[in-house]
């Protein structure tokens, strides 16, 4: 099976920590025996322009590869382009959060492309011959005008071969981080609103001054994603208080690693933390997140979560989309696939 993967977001040497689960997705695939080729096109360094100049390549890399089936890694504008026209072979789009959901950005042309960018998804949607989303909510931001028999839902990947528990002292001694110190890690994303770093930030400091709780909160900017589970295990706890997500990685990680959450009620967080003891789920108010960082504090405890990881392990999901594409080969588009 041949598949070429159309993507928007892929590490690149200026931004290591771009699409990394894309990457590892990809990965993933391929160690399931999937021929996988990579197109991606870098919206950031070339401007939306990219978008309306990808044709011509698509077909290069389809004269090429001859692909069973393409699968476009990402929704908005990027997929609305592709879908506007008919490749002949199968067709899947992903939608991961944002390109379903919006952003909740200011001024008003900002709202404006953000909303232009969910419509795009929408089209996509319709024309696409199956639909991956990563969370269940996802699946309920798609127009019912979406036929449901062609959505699957898959969340990406954890790569356990790497996110596993490790020693938190040498983790910390590794960090140079101090001792007799509740250490709080934010996934921060290069500054993106929707994370609400603020928010977690007071709830820190309310934690440090109605509390009395020594914090250091660590945000995950500008680390290299083979030091993530480095971080991750040297870590008390992961905050999350975004305003909205689809599948969150990062939480998968830290689960992985056997290190608490604390998070807002957010994409697929309460699904990932159910039957987890020693994680908490909180309303997006500083009080409340403060309250749920010290019940972490006094526990003092890692949770016991890496063991229900292993379904979402990379090879796990990689199955789980080889076999969504399988049916998409068997159907109008069967004797395709190489």
């Amino acid at each position: 099976m041949r598949v070429l993967a159309i993507t928007n977001l892929y590490p690149t040497a200026d931004r290591p920590w771009l699409g990394t689960f894309v990457e590892q997705q990809v990965a993933g695939l391929r160690s399931a025996g999937v021929g996988v080729q990579v197109l991606y096109f870098d919206r950031k360094k070339e401007g939306p322009r990219v978008y309306f100049r990808m044709g011509p390549q698509i077909e290069e890399a389809c004269a090429v590869l001859r692909p069973d089936l393409l699968h476009v890694m990402y929704g908005g504008v990027m997929a609305h382009k592709i879908m506007e026209r008919s490749w002949r072979i199968p067709t899947v789009v992903t939608f991961h959060g944002s390109d379903l959901l919006g952003e909740n950005l200011s001024g008003f042309w900002r709202k404006l492309i953000s909303r232009y960018g969910v419509w795009c998804s929408w089209s996509a949607a319709r024309r696409a011959s199956g639909i991956v989303v990563v969370a269940d909510h996802l699946e309920r931001a798609l127009p019912k005008s979406v036929d449901r028999g062609k959505i699957r839902v898959i969340p990406c990947g954890v790569d356990l071969n790497r996110f596993k528990p490790m020693d938190q002292e040498a983790s910390r001694q590794k960090l140079g981080w101090a001792g007799g110190t509740y250490h709080i890690l934010f996934p921060a994303n290069a500054g993106d609103p929707v994370k609400r770093p603020w928010l977690a930030q007071a709830a820190v400091q309310v934690l440090s001054l109605k509390h009395g709780v020594k914090t250091e909160l660590h945000m995950l900017t500008g680390v290299p994603y083979a030091d993530v589970p480095l971080w991750l295990n040297a870590s008390d706890v992961l905050v999350l208080t975004s305003l909205h997500e689809g599948s969150p990685t990062v939480v998968k990680e830290a689960l992985a690693c056997n290190v608490p959450v604390v998070s807002v009620d957010v994409g697929d967080v309460v699904e990932r933390l159910a039957g987890i003891e020693g994680c908490e789920l909180v309303g997006a108010d500083p009080g409340e997140i403060a309250v749920g960082l010290n019940e972490v504090w006094r526990r003092k405890s890692r949770v016991n979560a890496a063991s229900l990881m292993q379904t979402l392990s990379i090879g796990a999901i990689a199955e789980r989309l080889k076999n969504f594409y399988g049916e998409l080969l068997q159907g109008p588009f069967a004797g395709n696939a190489g």
